[in-house]
């Protein structure tokens, strides 16, 4: 167990690390740079909000300063600016890929390379420098019916996909995705990628997310996020409006055959490029009647997924980071490639503030949580969790909105149902002005996918 821990970031996800870090036996201290007031309510964690996560010499110093043994990166945009590189660079251990691996998650068009080298089913699609061959291959797979998906190539946190039922809808996205890149220059066979096109998909998601060592992987417990805004899946696309674990519909024999099919081959093919992968390598799926499809790769832990995860493992998470961290992960889990749950469900309801996601209101009062208190475990009136994400404490120490997704309520119990209504509860007694939230996590599946496809008649979740 690594005694010191430095996690990079300040969202619900690494409150979520940062809770079930400092809980475990052996762990004397958590630090998060930068971190905020709720994550610095936990026991045992400081917070350094003086640290910049996106310089990784700053990190560096903290981590030195703070005699860590291990360095935990939460989001991706610290990855794609070199922070895991920088630590191992000096010897520090890191749970988190390198840049260049780093690129399946900051590349769509790399990681359709990948998986393609690697032989992982993916939806058909094309990568485009140039704004017109885009609108020729999207007309090509409009005339199948299923529709059309434009993803922006690089980080969008999560909303930089657009689904599109028409070919004027396809112009429209590519057009705003293209003039966002500055332009459609005509740059020659070897211009990167701006924007990818792919098909749509028919069936439910699911989020496989494993930590691995460069060459091996264990599989933390499957959840479906929540990608659309309000109720019945309608909105534009956000960063996660809610999630759920166990999934009714992925048994733990389909996960391990995902992790056989999908995150080895991967993480064998960025070890032969030369970019082996160790962190969370996160599986974005869609469960068609042909089997599961792999949509996307993501380079760390999910945000709203990790916040229904971890309070679901049933082994410490510490010493799993740090035998990943030096590729020693086969020793420290030899029972199998899932790690063990307990017999419990959890769902998590996404609060998010007035504007979201396009332009989030800020400076809001949230009633109905007390500040000075540990926000993770002060659940009072039912059994759950509150992790925050977007929140701020003012002068006069009242808590305040302070992005777009505010908060995460996590409702636990013996199964979904019982867990979907200590989450309801829980949310319900939380407000501030302008409050967005959805009402049917956990209660239905989820009515498109992320890549637009209707679910089929008579599926559950």
């Amino acid at each position: 167990m690594p005694t010191r821990i430095l996690i990079v970031g300040g969202g619900g996800r690494e409150h979520a690390l940062a809770w079930k870090l400092a809980a475990e036996p052996g762990v004397n201290d958590v630090f998060v740079a930068p971190g905020s007031a709720a994550i610095g309510n936990e026991p045992r964690v400081t917070c350094l909000p003086d640290v910049d996560p996106l310089e990784p010499a700053q990190v560096v110093a903290a981590a030195r300063a703070a005699a860590v043994e291990l360095v935990v990166v939460g989001p991706e945009a610290p990855l794609a600016a070199g922070v895991a590189d920088a630590c191992t660079a000096i010897g520090i251990a890191v749970f988190g890929p390198s840049m260049a691996a780093a690129r399946i998650e900051t590349s769509k068009a790399f990681c359709h390379e990948v998986a393609e080298a690697a032989g992982v089913r993916m939806a058909r699609a094309r990568s485009f420098a140039r704004l017109d061959p885009a609108v020729a291959f999207a007309a090509e797979l409009a005339a199948t019916g299923q529709g059309v998906v434009v993803k922006a190539d690089g980080l969008a946190a999560g909303k930089g996909v657009t689904m599109c039922a028409s070919l004027v809808e396809v112009q429209a996205a590519l057009e705003a995705i293209f003039e966002a890149a500055g332009g459609t220059p005509d740059l020659g066979p070897d211009a990167p990628a701006v924007v990818v096109v792919e098909e749509r998909l028919l069936g439910l998601e699911a989020s496989v997310i494993a930590l691995c060592d460069g060459r091996d992987a264990l599989a933390l417990p499957a959840a479906r996020d929540h990608k659309r805004l309000a109720d019945g899946d309608q909105g534009p696309n956000t960063g996660g409006m809610g999630a759920y674990s166990p999934l009714p519909d992925l048994s733990n024999e389909a996960v391990a055959a995902i992790v056989a099919g999908v995150h080895r081959p991967i993480l064998a093919e960025l070890a032969r490029r030369g970019s082996p992968f160790r962190g969370a390598l996160y599986a974005g799926l869609i469960l068609t009647a042909d089997g599961p499809v792999l949509l996307e790769c993501n380079a760390r832990f999910g945000d709203p997924e990790t916040q229904v995860i971890l309070p679901r493992l049933a082994v410490p998470l510490g010493p799993l980071l740090r035998a990943a961290a030096h590729r020693e992960l086969a020793a420290a889990s030899p029972s199998g490639t899932l790690l063990p749950v307990l017999p419990s469900a959890a769902v998590g309801i996404v609060l998010a503030s007035a504007g979201y996601p396009d332009r989030p209101r800020r400076g809001d009062v949230i009633r109905g949580l007390d500040v000075t208190a540990d926000v993770a475990g002060a659940t009072g009136r039912t059994r759950g969790l509150v992790f925050q994400s977007g929140s701020q404490v003012d002068p006069d120490g009242r808590l305040r909105t302070n992005g777009g997704r505010v908060l995460t309520v996590v409702g636990l119990g013996p199964d979904l149902a019982a867990a979907r209504e200590a989450a309801e509860r829980l949310a319900d007694g939380i407000d501030f002005d302008g409050v967005q939230r959805r009402h049917d996590i956990a209660l239905r599946p989820p009515a498109t996918s992320l890549a637009g496809a209707p679910v089929a008649a008579g599926a559950r979740a």
